[in-house]
C-alpha cells in the first residue's frame, strides 16, 4: 500500500482508468448473466446459437464491444453501444472518485483536527468503489427486467461485512472529539456516531444484537408466501410450509451459523474491528428493515406492490456498506430523484411504472460524493439524537398509512 500511494498521482489516476475498464468488463458480465433472463452477450458468455466464432480479443474492454457489432443480426441493431458507455463511463468515474476520496473530498479539512491519513482514503475509496460497481449492476438489470437478483445483493453485502471486519478505517469519515480534550479526529463513522461509543455494545449486549441481524437477514431471504384471507394463524402455517418448501432453509441455516461464528471470532477480537463490523450488521438491518416495512404497509394501504423485495436486500446492502445514518439518508433521498426521472418518462412514453432500485443507487452514490455537506454541515446535529431517529421515521410510518388509506377511500 505505501508504494503504490508514493507513485505520482497521474500514474495512480491512469491505473485507476485501466482498471476502470477492466471492472467495467465485468460489470457488464454481471448486467447480462446475473439478470433472471440471463442472456448470451458479450464474449465473456457462451456464444448465443447462430452467432459466429469468438476471438481473444472480444474479450477486451471496448474494443470487443466494437468487434461484437457483428452481433447485431441476433441481439438487435446498436446493442453494443450501451455496454461501451458502461465501461467508458464507470472507468471515468472510478478515476474522479480516487482523485475526489484521496484529495479528502469526502470530509472537508478542519483546522482543529488532523486530515485524514491516505492509508484510510484508500481504504475508504476501495470499499465505495465495490459498492458503485455493485450498484450499476442492480441498476441495469432492475431497468431492463424491473427486478434486482440476490446474485447482486447477497454476495454484495457478505462482502460489505467482511470488509467491515477486516478494513475497520474504511467507513465515511466524520469529525469527532477526542475524549478528554477540545482537539478532534477525523474517524470513520460508527454505530453510535457522531455520539461517543456506547462500551455495552463491546461486551454480550452488541454480540447479541449483532448476531440477530445477521440471522434475521438469513432468515429473510427465504422464499415464502403467505395468504391472509383465512386468517392470522392459518396464514403463518402456510408461511413456515411455503418456506419448508422452498429448499433454502437448509442453506440459510448453515450461513446463519457461519456467519455468527465468524461474527463471534471478530467480537473476541474486539476493537475497531468489532465496531466496524457491528456498524455493518446494524446498518444491514435497519436498510433491509426500513424498506420491508414501507413494501408492507404501503402495499397493504394502497393494494398495490409499492416494492420488491428485492429493494429491501438492495437497502441492506447499501446499509452494509455505509452504515444506518447513511442509508436513512439514501432512503429520503431517493424520491426526489425517482419523481423528477418517473415524470420525464411519463411524458416522453407515456408510461406510469418506475423501477425504484436504481434511485435508491443513484441516492447512495450522491451521498457518497457530497458526503461532507450532507453530513458534516447538515444532519450530524439530527443524528446526535441517537436512536430517537429512526423512532421517529418509524412513527412516521405509521402515521402515513391510515391517512393513505383515508386517500385511497376517498379517491
Amino acid at each position: 500500500m505505501d508504494l503504490w500511494l508514493k507513485l505520482p498521482p497521474l500514474v495512480q489516476i491512469s491505473t485507476m482508468f485501466l482498471w476502470g475498464l477492466v471492472l467495467g468488463g465485468q460489470i457488464n458480465r454481471g448486467i447480462y448473466r446475473l439478470a433472471y433472463d440471463a442472456r448470451a452477450i458479450g464474449a465473456w458468455s457462451a456464444p448465443a446459437a447462430g452467432a459466429p466464432p469468438r476471438r481473444w480479443y472480444d474479450r477486451l474492454p471496448v474494443i470487443g464491444w466494437w468487434s461484437l457489432r457483428r452481433e447485431s443480426p441476433l441481439h438487435g441493431g446498436g446493442y453494443w453501444v450501451r455496454p461501451i458507455m458502461i465501461e467508458l463511463l464507470f472507468a471515468a468515474g472510478l478515476a474522479a472518485l480516487y482523485h475526489f476520496e484521496l484529495g479528502s473530498g469526502l470530509l472537508a479539512p478542519s483546522s482543529a483536527g488532523e486530515p485524514p491519513d491516505r492509508e484510510m482514503l484508500l481504504a475508504q475509496f476501495l470499499g465505495h468503489a465495490l459498492l458503485i460497481a455493485l450498484l450499476t449492476i442492480a441498476t441495469f438489470i432492475d431497468f431492463d427486467e424491473r427486478s434486482i437478483p440476490d446474485g447482486v445483493t447477497i454476495p454484495g453485502t457478505l462482502a460489505a461485512l467482511f470488509l467491515a471486519a477486516t478494513l475497520p478505517v474504511g467507513g465515511l469519515p466524520t469529525w469527532q472529539r477526542i475524549a478528554g480534550t477540545s482537539e478532534i479526529e477525523a474517524v470513520p463513522l460508527r454505530l453510535t456516531s457522531p455520539n461517543p461509543w456506547n462500551a455495552d455494545l463491546d461486551g454480550g449486549a452488541g454480540l447479541a444484537i449483532g448476531m440477530a441481524c445477521f440471522a434475521g437477514w438469513c432468515a429473510a431471504l427465504i422464499p415464502r408466501s403467505g395468504i391472509t384471507r383465512r386468517g392470522l394463524v392459518r396464514a403463518a402455517v402456510y408461511l413456515l410450509a411455503s418456506m419448508r418448501r422452498s429448499g433454502w432453509c437448509p442453506r440459510m441455516a448453515l450461513l446463519a451459523v457461519a456467519g455468527c461464528g465468524a461474527i463471534a471470532g471478530v467480537w473476541l477480537l474486539g476493537g475497531e474491528w468489532w465496531r466496524s463490523l457491528l456498524t455493518a450488521l446494524v446498518g444491514m438491518a435497519v436498510g433491509g428493515l426500513l424498506v420491508w416495512v414501507f413494501r408492507i404497509v404501503f402495499g397493504w394501504v394502497l393494494a398495490e406492490e409499492a416494492m420488491g423485495f428485492g429493494d429491501v436486500t438492495l437497502m441492506a446492502m447499501i446499509g452494509a456498506f455505509l452504515g444506518w445514518q447513511a442509508t436513512l439518508i439514501v432512503f429520503f433521498l431517493a424520491p426526489f430523484a425517482a419523481v423528477a426521472i418517473a415524470v420525464g418518462q411519463w411524458l416522453i412514453t407515456g408510461r406510469r411504472d418506475i423501477a425504484f432500485g436504481p434511485y435508491l443507487c443513484f441516492a447512495a452514490v450522491v451521498l457518497i460524493v457530497r458526503w461532507d455537506a450532507l453530513w458534516q454541515r447538515t444532519l450530524v446535529g439530527l443524528f446526535a439524537l441517537g436512536w430517537i431517529v429512526p423512532a421517529v421515521i418509524v412513527a412516521c410510518v405509521g402515521v402515513m398509512g391510515p391517512l393513505l388509506w383515508l386517500w385511497r377511500r376517498l379517491r
